[in-house]
């Protein structure tokens, strides 16, 4: 084999590989011994027949697997010796003409290939015990766990039938048989159906349409369909109810006492405000964490530059920009609609993408170095985690990770992720800061705080 680099520009790279006729020949010889004890072949014992034989009858074809195996071995062979990282899979570009191809099966000219990747670049970190970072927290105090149980007390009503006229917050059960230009559709009929007036669980117009009602009336409601409804054949629609009210039901706050509480799983109320603490110290220190990671991020990304493998910044851009116009088509909006146009928004996406490429080979880089892994247990409880979002199909989804490696990386790159930040965080200078509520939580739902959500291990 002989490797010839004939472009190293960037991050670019090509390679010239040629393997002699004369190993080829070799490998075709050693495939051929193997076959001879293997083939049966009308008017020969099997094990007796002649090599050349075999040459002429399967000459060509065991040739084109010796060609393809020796491409797989060289390519793998080349980038070892030259302890290249590529970006992504190398691409292999081989002979296209036709008698040099003839010429290369019938063991009479060397087998010359062309290989071209991207390569990882060289990243150097900075001295992490630079970042200066602040940590937003908020502690909780009792008031905010006595405005958390009156919360849950106001979703937790206790309904009683009563005679007068339905309002909001009064709970309605009907029957009802919905029609599209006259004819019945799938999901539009329903026996026993509870409606908490202005809890907005219906399409636009039905829970208004039951406002007024009493037990035993019937009534017709219109009602329209949002046109970025689940279901296509509905979108936009506009829909005729027949409704039959069985019954109206005044809402009043619950008593909060023991047997509430032992209603929602807890033993008394003192367990239930400990648990109300707890899942409220969990959401802020959840707030706070991402606050303070997106700060590292950004101070990670302002405090590096290196050039970035332009294959793997178009590929980001454009899951990235596929799952805009996805959301788009959804949603029914346009660029114009979000004050922009289709131009500044793929300038600022491939902004975003470069970002996440640099945070993603800048946070592998950290790992890497400080021999940060993930392990198996760690994939496997993510897994489980997994799976219970799929109640009844947890043997289907098991199945799938297991089968689908790509799957499974998805599951370990954030753990990863993770473990690296907190690995720097243990080196930044990081300040706690008392904030209120409202600025933990400020941002926090613009879609911007999981920039950084791939596979890091290129």
């Amino acid at each position: 084999m002989n490797v010839t680099e004939t472009n190293a520009e960037g991050l670019n790279r090509e390679l010239k590989i040629v393997v002699g006729a004369d190993e080829l020949e070799e490998k075709l010889s050693s495939r051929l011994d193997d076959l001879k004890d293997k083939a049966q072949i009308k008017g020969f014992r099997p094990g007796h027949v002649p090599k050349e034989h075999l040459r002429k009858v399967y000459g060509r074809s065991v040739m084109a697997e010796v060609v393809q195996q020796a491409v797989q071995e060289t390519s793998q062979q080349a980038i070892s010796d030259r302890e290249e990282r590529p970006a992504f899979q190398p691409k292999v570009s081989l002979p296209e003409d036709e008698a040099e191809i003839n010429q290369i099966f019938d063991g009479t000219c060397d087998l010359s290939y062309t290989m071209t990747f991207e390569v990882l670049p060289t990243v150097e970190v900075m001295d992490l015990s630079t970042l200066e970072l602040e940590r937003p927290t908020t502690p909780v105090a009792d008031k905010d766990i006595e405005e958390a149980v009156e919360r849950i007390l106001a979703t937790n009503p206790n309904f009683k039938p009563k005679d007068g006229p339905a309002q909001t917050g009064d709970r309605v059960t009907i029957d009802f048989v919905g029609k599209l230009n006259g004819e019945d559709f799938d999901g539009g009929t329903a026996t026993d159906a509870t409606i908490t007036l202005g809890a907005g669980g219906f399409i636009p117009g039905f829970e208004e349409g039951l406002e007024g009602v009493t037990a035993g009336d019937d009534k017709i409601i219109e009602a329209t369909f949002p046109e970025a409804y689940g279901e296509p054949k509905l979108a936009g629609k506009t829909a005729t109810f027949e409704v039959k009210v069985k019954e109206v039901a005044g809402s009043e706050a619950p008593t909060l006492d023991d047997e509430f509480a032992k209603s929602l799983g807890a033993e008394s109320v003192a367990q239930m405000r400990e648990t109300v603490k707890g899942r409220l110290e969990f959401d802020r220190n959840m707030a706070s964490r991402l606050k303070v990671k997106r700060a590292l991020l950004d101070g990670l990304n302002e405090g590096h530059t290196f050039e970035l493998p332009p294959t793997l910044v178009d590929t980001e851009f454009k899951a990235i920009w596929d799952k805009v116009l996805h959301d788009q088509e959804h949603s029914k909006k346009t660029f114009e609609d979000e004050g922009t146009t289709a131009e500044d928004a793929k300038k600022e996406y491939r902004d975003i993408a470069e970002r996440r490429v640099r945070l993603g080979l800048l946070l592998s880089e950290i790992g890497s170095r400080n021999e940060i892994t993930v392990s198996d247990d760690e994939v496997n409880k993510a897994l489980i985690e997994r799976i219970r979002q799929f109640p009844g199909q947890e043997r289907q989804v098991y199945d799938f990770y297991r089968n689908t490696p790509e799957a499974l990386a998805e599951l370990r790159a954030p753990i990863f992720e993770d473990k690296v930040v907190d690995y720097i965080l243990e080196l930044a200078k990081v300040s706690d800061k008392d904030v209120s509520l409202e600025e933990l939580y400020k941002d926090l739902d613009d879609g911007q705080g999981q920039e950084h959500d791939h596979d890091h291990d290129h």
